[in-house]
């Protein structure tokens, strides 16, 4: 007997039902109706200033941004970002250069407050492919300058993502792979810096952008063509992640890239997604991981933004442009100039947010 092969259905508006054979036809229409896919609306949200370009023209090469927070003076706050052909920059709120690091190939970069040993600095350094390397830099937040501490083992293949997070006195590095290997690692900052890998996690496929929320422990890590995942970031934790944000073409649209978590409260805030496929940015409730909205960066003060790599968000004041909280993003086009990052202010996307949500928490 051959295999009965139904007609072609496709969904369309007002739920009508296309080309089905009259049994089949029926059948469905008497169970309930197929679930829609809902798409969300996506926030409009203009940057208000810009960085300087990268030193490299003509190619990709812009990447990931840090946020340093100056409390004591917000508008003195600083970012470092890979020119991921070049080295580290170092702009200020303004945009402009404060200094610039010879580094090859850094790809991603992240920073932490280490206490009584500084501002560290880590960039993920794929000048050999066949051995990933955690570049590590002291900032000097005075003068916006880095300085060079040494370099650890990343783990064997092309370095591609990092994320920090400070464990009490303890650094913990995640260093992610292009082939999908996470190295967990714990780094020793009192001589010369040396690494102890704790344990390894695995995704299938490419994967770059992490970050850790330190209050519930989670490390997020985005597989680029699926979706994020969650880990438990202690070295004793379970090495098994769960898919906690899905590419679906609606909300979240491949490549998954950076990822960058917005704080409030013990728990809450909001997890933020560069879905580079539409040249969005997708945002998911913590600690539930609800989707709850999106947005995109049009042009305004500055240009629009398109196809962003990496992202990183800070709460707290940034002086009178960024009252209640700082967002930059790598924009991958930046036309006619070399590539850069963008600047937002926080409060500009969760207003343009409740514009098109009513229910959009403040």
């Amino acid at each position: 007997m051959g295999t009965f092969r139904s007609p072609l259905w496709r969904r369309c508006a007002g739920d009508v039902l296309i080309r089905a054979s009259t049994a089949l036809a029926l059948a469905l229409i008497w169970t309930a109706p197929l679930a829609a896919q809902i798409v969300p609306v996506t926030a409009q949200v203009t940057a208000r200033a810009e960085t300087v370009p990268v030193g490299t023209a003509n190619d990709d090469a812009a990447d990931d941004p840090a946020i340093w927070h100056n409390r004591a003076r917000p508008q003195a706050s600083l970012i470092v970002a890979t020119d991921k052909k070049a080295g580290l920059y170092v702009y200020g709120l303004d945009g402009q250069v404060k200094s610039f690091t010879p580094a090859g190939r850094v790809n991603n970069v992240a920073l932490v407050n280490m206490g009584r040993s500084g501002v560290i600095v880590a960039a993920s350094d794929r000048n050999d492919q066949a051995q990933a390397l955690i570049q590590l830099y002291r900032l000097n937040t005075r003068t916006g300058s880095l300085v060079r501490l040494g370099a650890v083992p990343g783990g064997a293949g092309e370095a591609y993502g990092l994320c920090l997070w400070r464990e009490g006195p303890r650094l913990n590095a995640y260093s992610v792979l292009k082939h999908g290997a996470i190295h967990h690692l714990r780094i020793d900052l009192k001589d010369a810096p040396l690494a102890t890998e704790v344990r390894k996690l695995q995704l299938s496929t490419q994967t770059e952008g992490c970050v850790v929320d330190p209050r519930s422990r989670k490390l997020y890590v985005g597989e680029e063509a699926r979706g994020v995942w969650a880990f438990d970031a202690r070295a004793n934790g379970p090495i098994d992640g769960q898919l906690i944000a899905a590419v679906d073409n609606a909300q979240l649209v491949a490549d998954v890239e950076g990822l960058a978590i917005m704080p409030t409260g013990r728990q809450g805030g909001w997890l933020v997604v560069s879905s580079q496929g539409d040249n969005g940015f997708a945002l998911y409730r913590l600690p539930d991981h609800r989707p709850l909205g999106r947005f995109r960066l049009t042009a305004g003060i500055v240009g629009s933004v398109e196809e962003t790599d990496g992202i990183d968000v800070h709460p707290g004041s940034f002086g009178r442009q960024f009252p209640n909280g700082l967002f930059v993003a790598q924009d991958g086009h930046n036309e006619p100039s070399a590539q850069n990052f963008k600047l937002v202010s926080w409060r500009d996307i969760l207003r343009a947010l409740k514009a098109v949500d009513k229910e959009m928490p403040q």
